[in-house]
């Protein structure tokens, strides 16, 4: 059982993709109503709504396969889904000198679910105030009144509760499974004076268990509670292993787009609309393809300028993730239970029970908190695991006892861009992330890893630790640790903000998702966001999407 990776083999750097016949039956593709390209969370999401009322023909383009792997559903298989190029695309980011120069895997969800089918289950709607804040920047409609209920509306979960959601189609339940060390650390946050909350998802402060889209011990992904359904419509055609080479116009209207599957190019006209759910990604990238973009990032592609949007690409905001580690004694972890007889042991329980360790994502416990005691609210997200690496790069677990606490900073202000970096639209884009680029971002990851060392401190955790592995006792000073982070962070694979959306200057799609001067296209995915939320971002991706369906409708 591995946790967060990506596939350490470097050739599949350039897009693997792979175009094969798909045996649904063909039909005709010059009615359409509304074309979708990009079949992952937001793709599946709105392939079931806009085919909902019978009324509509829809068309859902996705690049990658049908989600046939047997490790989709087993919680604990997403790590053996990163390492697959049938799933993961397996982009890299430029180097950059606030992270030592590296390339720095990008993980993205390829087949139909998308990142939905590889991502590591943890929900977090946000916080109040990150809406709040889309709201006051000028996104009127968009702010934690309205966003709300839109939670509640999606969710099943089982522990329930006022504020929560039940009998939506997502489902999602606390962590099941307790460990010793896990309580351990849940007290120690205690005895450092936090205090233990029992749904963060409706105050976020505080310590104790995730909750993870599961159902009886299965990963529950929006293909499940979506697409699944809605692929028994025929009004919807999925096309799978068909790949976007870009948009078509009548003028300023966007009249469809130009797909190449089984080896041939073909025209997807549209009587309504376009709706690009490709991802943060890959729908900029379209965009530029498209000739809609910044004229020098278009000029140096070859791609004529069809539309001045200086900020497609731009404002890349993702989650800068890092890992602290500890060997412990006279205790047991995870890494000890994923070898030999013990693993085998754990696959024969959930395949009877449906639980055990073959449930667990990356992620037990959560910690939200404040690196600043004169804000408040949560700026760092902790992620412990009671396991460690015996090699971090390609996340292979410690043959003896460990624990890890993952650190991210919620509201990194370091900014990004993604943009293409060829007219060939099968060659990946160029990616920059630009991590610890700001100093604010420097100065909180610093604060984050002494609150993490002074837990594993405290009287509950100080028994059971043998020593510090990463970033170990000699990284004493603030110098020290921030040159820790910047030579071993990763990302946590939340890309957003690259067609955000805003009423002006600095945006690239309207309050309704519409780009900015074309007709007929819209973009609808964790994309459009104007800012990064505060945790981990499918749920709030989930709930753009919604919104977007709701409005497409409307607008018909």
């Amino acid at each position: 059982m591995r946790a967060l990776s990506c596939p350490p083999n470097r050739a599949i750097r350039r897009a693997d993709v792979h175009i094969q016949v798909n045996h649904e039956p063909e039909r005709a593709l010059d009615d359409v109503d509304y074309l979708i390209l990009g079949g992952g969370t937001a793709g599946c999401i709105l392939a079931n709504r806009l085919t909902e009322s019978g009324a509509h023909r829809v068309v859902l383009v996705e690049a990658g396969g049908e989600p046939r792997s047997p490790y989709i559903h087993i919680p604990a298989g997403f790590g053996n889904l990163l390492r697959s190029p049938k799933h993961n695309w397996a982009y890299w980011s430029e180097p950059h000198p606030d992270t030592d120069g590296r390339e720095i895997p990008i993980p993205s969800g390829k087949g139909l679910g998308g990142s939905g089918l590889i991502n590591g289950m943890v929900y977090v709607r946000g916080q109040a105030a990150d809406y709040d804040a889309w709201e006051a920047g000028g996104a009127a409609g968009w702010g934690w009144k309205d966003i709300e209920p839109w939670f509640r509306r999606i969710e099943d979960y089982a522990q329930g509760g006022e504020g929560r959601g039940r009998g939506g189609p997502f489902h999602l339940t606390q962590v099941r499974e307790r460990f010793p060390v896990a309580d351990a650390f849940l007290r120690a946050a205690q005895e450092d004076g936090g205090a233990l909350n029992p749904d963060y998802n409706l105050d976020q402060p505080g310590y104790g268990y995730y909750q993870v889209n599961q159902y009886r011990g299965r990963r529950w992904s929006p293909y499940e509670g979506w697409l699944k359904t809605a692929r028994r419509r025929p009004n919807l055609t999925v096309m799978t292993h068909s790949h976007a080479l870009g948009l078509t116009f009548d003028g300023d209207r966007c009249t469809g787009a130009r797909v190449r599957r089984d080896g041939f190019d073909r025209h997807i006209r549209v009587r309504r609309e376009v709706i690009l759910a490709a991802g943060a990604i890959r729908s900029p990238q379209l965009l530029e393809l498209s000739g809609i973009g910044r004229p020098d990032v278009l000029g140096a592609i070859g791609v004529p300028v069809r539309r001045e949007l200086p900020d497609v690409g731009e404002h890349y905001t993702d989650h800068y993730a890092l890992r602290v580690n500890w060997r412990l004694h006279d205790v047991k972890s995870l890494n000890e239970s994923t070898r030999g007889w013990r693993l085998a042991a754990a696959v024969a329980r959930y395949l009877v029970r449906r639980d055990g360790i073959l449930t667990l994502g990356p992620a037990l416990c959560h910690g939200f908190v404040s690196t600043d005691t004169s804000e408040d609210r949560p700026d760092v997200q902790f992620l412990f695991m009671h396991a460690s690496y015996e090699n971090a790069a390609k996340r292979v677990l410690d043959k003896l006892p460990g624990m890890t606490v993952g650190i991210i900073q919620q509201r990194p202000r370091s900014r990004g861009s993604i943009h293409a970096a060829s007219a060939d639209p099968l060659r990946p884009p160029t990616i920059q992330p630009r991590f610890l680029s700001d100093p604010d971002d420097r100065r909180r990851v610093v604060a984050a890893i002494r609150i993490a060392r002074r837990l594993a401190g405290r009287p509950s955790l100080a028994g059971m630790v043998e020593r510090e592995m990463n970033p170990g006792p000699a990284a004493d000073t603030d110098d020290a640790l921030l040159g820790w982070a910047r030579a071993t962070g990763q990302t946590l694979y939340h890309p957003c903000g690259t067609c955000r959306m805003g009423t002006g200057e600095g945006s690239v799609v309207d309050l309704r998702l519409r780009v900015h001067g074309i007709e007929g296209l819209r973009v609808a995915d964790a994309s459009v966001m104007p800012s990064i939320t505060s945790g981990n971002i499918h749920g709030p991706v989930i709930v753009v999407a919604e919104r977007a369906a709701e409005m497409i409708l409307a607008d018909a």
